[in-house]
């Protein structure tokens, strides 16, 4: 897999992070009452560390996802001997992330609806396989959840 990096595709994924900022801090203005731009500052930081992990995605020859670059560069930015971690802590605090999922999944849906056909060809079958998958997953999370809470004592 080539992984050539040009200017166009970071300008493409500059835009793209900085539309889905403003449209996550008027859904946090909408949603939960946050000032717009504490919201919309946050928004940017978190934007801005999943830019810094794509880019570097694309530059480190190995075949690492780029979740893992942007986790690890959220966690050294937020850590508390980090010089920036206050700030960034503050404002990415100001923005509710069940907020992004109304538009993550108005996301999925129009993509869905691009791909009607191909969701009628997956059938009946594909849909039950895939609740499965989801149901299987929240059952799964709930039970680590609980585990752990029962484990730590505060349940």
């Amino acid at each position: 897999m080539s992984k050539i990096l040009s200017i166009k595709t970071v300008v493409e994924w500059i835009l793209l992070l900085i539309i889905f900022s403003f449209m996550g801090a008027i859904a946090n203005v909408v949603g939960y009452s946050y000032p717009f731009t504490t919201s919309f500052i946050g928004m940017l930081i978190l934007c801005l560390i999943t830019l810094i992990g794509l880019i570097i995605e694309k530059l480190i020859p190995y075949n690492i996802p780029a979740i893992i670059y942007i986790s690890i560069i959220g966690l050294l930015i937020s850590i508390p001997w980090s010089p920036i971690a206050q700030p960034v802590i503050y404002y990415t605090s100001k923005v509710d992330l069940v907020s992004l999922t109304t538009i993550l999944l108005a996301y999925a849906g129009i993509s869905m609806g691009k791909d009607l056909k191909d969701f009628k060809d997956i059938g009946i079958k594909g849909i039950i396989v895939t609740f499965c998958v989801i149901i299987g997953t929240f059952l799964g999370s709930a039970l680590i959840a609980q585990v752990v809470l029962m484990y730590t004592g505060i349940i």
